[in-house]
């Protein structure tokens, strides 16, 4: 059933280091909007956020934020108290889900594969490895790979790691250690309560960091995947498993690391993103396309379950006004 025309409010910018990714995803997302008739009113966020909401008055809230506060829960519980409805995933669901560590205890129990390994204070990275090299730090709560290394025994970072040496624990006081699985990067969008595919990333050089996640041409996306029925299965089954356990709404994209010489027991999760990227480059928008859903009537989809949450957790009788 197509949308009525709606006010829209693209909530996208922000402070964090997913800012000029999230311009491009709220920008990408306004153009879809208007050209399907929508009124779009663009929000670059600022500390005067909930002022321009209230302003603005929008039917919904389409939240192109990435990194804190907006995908920590901090502006969606503010959303909440302003009774806003508001695209993605709710305040509970992305602070636990940003969380890497919080993300493990809520799905691990499950059956969910994911690396083990420790949380670790950076000083101490200055006198010991946390774990057998090589393994892999990275920040708790950011995306986008922001601030990931990998610690290798022929590593440049020293051993122990120097203090000089750049890395997340010049920025961070803490860090996820965690084995460096060998192997294959894959990803699978979920949209509604269906997984779409599974891409294969095969970064031209180095491993798929920030720069070729979103720099043009540094990374080959294979989708479909090139992998056996069996993992193809297996990562679909895992990110809707990790997006219904986590209580995700609209999109999430789960990240896999596969090491392909182990079969299904080398299929690891990394993380669920709630609200993944919505660029020219970006993985959700890739997938739908290749299951026939261009970009316009993914942002649509994404909106209508907002709204259906909305009527859904409205009490009898009330109507959706």
């Amino acid at each position: 059933m197509p949308l009525p025309k709606l006010h829209v409010a693209v909530l996208m910018g922000g402070w964090s280091n997913e800012r000029p990714v999230s311009l491009m995803s709220g920008e990408g997302v306004a153009k879809a909007l208007e050209g399907k008739g929508h009124q779009v009113t663009r929000i670059d966020m600022g500390r005067d956020v909930a002022q321009k909401l209230a302003a603005a008055a929008p039917d919904v809230v389409f939240n192109a934020l990435h990194g804190a506060p907006g995908e920590d829960g901090s502006v969606q519980g503010m959303m909440d108290l302003m009774g806003l409805t508001y695209t993605h995933s709710g305040m509970v669901t992305s602070v636990i889900a940003i969380d890497k560590e919080l993300t493990k205890q809520a799905l691990v129990p499950h059956g969910v594969p994911m690396p083990g390994g420790r949380m670790v204070d950076s000083e101490e990275l200055y006198e010991r490895d946390p774990l057998p090299r090589p393994y892999v730090l990275k920040p708790v709560n950011e995306g986008s790979s922001v601030g990931v290394a990998i610690v290798t025994a022929e590593g440049n970072y020293g051993n122990p790691i120097s203090r000089d040496a750049r890395g997340p624990w010049q920025e961070f006081d803490r860090l996820l250690a965690e084995p460096y699985i060998r192997g294959r990067e894959l990803t699978t969008a979920v949209i509604g309560d269906r997984a779409l595919l599974v891409t294969e990333l095969r970064p031209k050089s180095g491993f798929y960091d920030f720069d070729s996640k979103y720099t043009d041409g540094l990374t080959e996306h294979i989708c479909p995947a090139e992998i056996p029925d069996e993992i193809t299965q297996a990562c679909k089954d895992l990110a809707l498993r990790a997006h219904r356990l986590l209580g995700c709404k609209g999109t999430s994209r789960s990240d896999f690391r596969w090491d392909d010489s182990q079969g299904i027991e080398g299929l690891f999760l990394l993380e669920t993103n709630t609200q993944p990227g919505m660029t020219p480059l970006s993985l959700v928008p890739e997938q739908a396309r290749a299951c026939g859903m261009d970009y316009p009537e993914l942002v649509e989809a994404i909106i209508a379950e907002a709204l259906a949450d909305k009527i859904e957790q409205e009490p009898a009788g009330q109507g959706a006004g």
